[in-house]
């Protein structure tokens, strides 16, 4: 296993930085791909004496510098091409749909969509240079169990999953293998980075969206911040990527943590509007 390379995007913190700090020390040799120099200096400091992590400048809705490190890879990893890249970079806009600014809606599907799906593309040479690489899309359990006012959030995460399962059955005759990890609540810093851009949506919305939504806004926000309080450490999910790239056999999905496969067996089993007054007598909703 040793020299094998990967890419993780979005390493900085949580489940990226987890992830290429676990690989690192399993004898991987790792590129943590963030998106300012503060972070890289931070995560080389982290991975000092822990392995062969090299932090790596990339911003996934910036084609240039996506561009600039698919070149770096190919160079350094040379005919033994790239093993893994995991897809982890993203954010969460929220809010009520009937008044989410549209540009934010298309930031989101910028970051956690069209920005991943632009690194796969840009690094796929250096998969197949490897004989078979693999690729894992860190999706989340919003992507197949749909939360009022997360709905920017949802739709980029349920997309996610369907362009999993397209590049798993486009790249199988190379060998290439496409798995989605699907986590539950995580102990990250994306929680209160969802609180805050909320925050500021909600500042930006008209009085009759408070009026309307404020209560149910309120109690989201309350259970957000509950949620992520409870939330497993994400090095279980670390854990599970590095299965997902070294087993010889890996699953098409992987879903992580408790709450993750409750919510989704809950939501399959109960029908549609019996789960609807569910979640809407959580969350306040008339």
């Amino acid at each position: 296993m040793s020299g094998r390379a990967a890419l993780v995007t979005g390493a900085s913190t949580g489940i990226g930085r987890a992830t290429s700090l676990f690989l690192a020390r399993s004898g991987f040799r790792v590129y943590g791909g963030v998106r300012r120099q503060a972070d890289a200096e931070a995560l080389a400091a982290a991975a000092d004496g822990v392995g062969d992590l090299q932090p790596l400048i990339i911003d996934v809705t910036d084609e240039p510098a996506i561009g600039a490190a698919a070149r770096r890879i190919q160079e350094d990893c040379g005919e033994a091409g790239l093993r893994a890249l995991v897809n982890n970079a993203g954010a969460a806009y929220v809010g009520p749909l009937e008044f989410v600014p549209l540009e934010d809606f298309r930031k989101q599907l910028e970051v956690n969509l069209v920005g991943q799906l632009a690194v796969t593309q840009a690094l796929l040479p250096a998969l197949r240079t490897g004989g078979g690489g693999r690729i894992v899309n860190v999706t989340s359990i919003g992507g197949l169990v749909s939360t009022p006012f997360y709905g920017p959030y949802c739709a980029s995460k349920f997309a996610f999953e369907s362009v999993s399962d397209c590049l798993r059955t486009e790249l199988r005759p190379w060998g290439i293998d496409t798995v989605a990890i699907e986590p539950g609540s995580i102990a990250t810093e994306i929680w209160t980075r969802g609180t805050e851009i909320a925050n500021e949506m909600r500042g930006r919305m008209p009085a009759e969206a408070e009026a309307l939504y404020g209560e149910a806004i309120d109690a989201t926000e309350r259970i957000s911040a509950e949620t992520g309080a409870r939330g497993i450490h994400p090095d279980e999910v670390a854990r599970t990527i590095h299965k997902a790239i070294t087993v010889r056999r890996p699953r098409a999905r992987y879903r992580v943590g408790r709450d993750a496969k409750a919510m989704t067996t809950a939501s399959r089993m109960l029908p549609d509007r019996i789960w609807d007054r569910l979640v809407a007598r959580t969350l306040k909703l008339p």
